[in-house]
């Protein structure tokens, strides 16, 4: 049996502590997979004033960063994550983390995030080796963590607890690079010979992914189509020219699901528990999400959306079709938060539409999954989507999902086309284009799809019957840490 890896996981989110995406969901499930393998893994996010004082441990040790030259003090918490035999190292400093939220307000971050970040990441590099333990690699993910790989590759190079420990990076979305004037640089106490456009500066800014890109031994993310994807121009965010010179390190492992927490058998806040096996509850759960939205109980397809509800998502898409898809004998229910435009369109469709369309704007997480497990179809139409893991909730609750074929949702859902139907291998619709027509001309699939029930018997069941359980992908990230370790050993 080959030794078991101390990993460092670097996050700046955390389920259920401080959540605003997947990256909050992967680091709550990952480590526990990992440390279920055998694994001494922790993990380290900042101190947030979000986070209940029940859950930030014991102030540990004191730290210390050079933010170009200015000391700046803090403190290093000790936690375990919640439910989690886990050691949880907690970053501490009322001005940068306790605030009123992580990364800004609104649509606007803080001005100092740099700052911010790279004070998070200098206190790790001080505060854990007072606790006696060093890892064996990091794992790191997106902007807040890229600093741990500039550092690392830096001003880290020679020390003698950090010198040859290797890093992975990865990107779960490519588009919040943490770009930012280089008017901040001095402050972040990056080396000065990196502000070079080989490594950080990018278009006449600052770019901790691109740095980080550049610099981190191996990278990853969030599924393999999504890893092909970036490395286009399409898709690249500016950063795909870089990513080619790295393509034989970049690696795309697909998130998994935590069956534990997304499970129809055993799901708490749905109105009638069911499995593949005994699928009945399922229309339990369908006439309380219409009384929750107040929708008639009809025998009607009803499709669901749980979302942020921003341009990536494509919800512009479903709001042109609205006239095409309400003139479908249809119901519609969408639970998510974000653009206030988009906010108001959909509070609009709903009021003109009621009785067939219902919004509830905000996030709640028994809503959400009363949303999964009582629609017939979910619908994600997203521009690009890096994984995506309702696609996958829906499938573990025989919803079928009803996607743009990009991302991880590609590499997830199986169209419903003839040939796959006969092959037993479809587990969803998928489109395309770019336009509301093609999500209009799914949603059509659909409603026929749905007037077939021994069609939608087998979707249901091929969907219910996939395995994304975070085992497999956890897998394949100790084969890409073992990989990473033995380029530099």
């Amino acid at each position: 049996m080959a030794q078991p890896l101390k990993i460092l996981y670097v996050t700046s989110e955390l389920a259920p502590l401080v959540s605003t995406g997947g990256l909050a969901e992967v680091a709550a499930a990952l480590p526990r997979a990992l440390r279920a393998l055998g694994h001494d893994v922790r993990v380290a996010m900042p101190c947030y004033r979000q986070i209940d004082a029940k859950f930030r441990g014991e102030q540990y040790c004191m730290v210390v960063a050079d933010m170009g030259g200015n000391p700046v003090h803090g403190a290093m918490r000790v936690a375990s994550v919640p439910d989690a035999d886990i050691p949880l190292y907690l970053i501490e400093h009322d001005g940068y983390f306790g605030r009123e939220a992580p990364y800004g307000v609104g649509a606007a971050e803080f001005e100092d995030n740099a700052e911010r970040f790279c004070f998070f990441c200098q206190a790790l590099f001080h505060g854990i080796p007072q606790t006696g333990w060093a890892p064996d690699i990091i794992h790191c993910n997106d902007w807040p963590g890229a600093p741990m790989a500039i550092y690392l590759k830096t001003r880290y190079r020679d020390d003698p607890v950090w010198g040859r420990v290797p890093c992975l990076f990865t990107i779960h979305n490519l588009a919040h690079q943490g770009r930012y004037s280089v008017s901040h640089f001095p402050v972040t106490g990056c080396d000065p010979a990196l502000q070079t456009p080989e490594c950080l500066l990018f278009d006449g800014d600052m770019n901790f992914m691109k740095g980080a890109v550049v610099l981190a031994d191996t990278l990853s993310t969030v599924s393999p189509r999504y890893a092909k994807e970036i490395q286009s121009h399409e898709y690249g965010c500016g950063l795909d020219s870089v990513l080619n010179t790295r393509s034989g390190d970049l690696y795309g492992v697909l998130n998994g699901v935590d069956y534990d927490v997304w499970n129809p058998s055993t799901d708490p806040y749905i109105a009638g528990q069911f499995s593949v096996e005994a699928p009945e509850g399922k229309a339990n759960c369908k006439a309380s999400l219409q009384r929750v939205f107040g929708l008639p109980v009809r025998d009607v397809p009803l499709f669901g959306a749980v979302s942020r509800l921003y341009w990536q998502k494509g919800f512009d898409f479903m709001l042109d079709a609205m006239d095409r898809l309400t003139a479908h004998d249809a119901q519609f229910v969408v639970l998510g938060s974000g653009d206030p435009a988009l906010e108001g369109q959909l509070k609009g469709v709903a009021r003109s539409h009621a009785g067939q369309v219902g919004v509830f704007l905000g996030y709640d997480a028994a809503l959400s999954h009363k949303v999964v497990a009582g629609s017939d179809f979910f619908i994600m139409p997203s521009r690009y989507e890096p994984c995506g893991l309702a696609q996958m909730y829906a499938l573990a609750y025989g919803t079928v999902p009803v996607v743009r074929r990009t991302g991880g949702l590609a590499d997830t859902v199986v169209d419903a086309t003839p040939a796959n139907l006969r092959r037993n291998r479809a587990t969803g619709l998928s489109f395309v284009p770019k336009t509301s027509a093609a999500l209009a001309r799914a949603v059509d699939r659909a409603v026929a799809l749905y007037a077939e029930p021994e069609t939608m018997r087998q979707l249901r069941h091929a969907g219910m019957s996939r395995d994304f359980s975070w085992g497999r992908s956890c897998e394949a990230y100790e084969a890409l840490y073992r990989k990473t370790l033995g380029r530099v050993l």
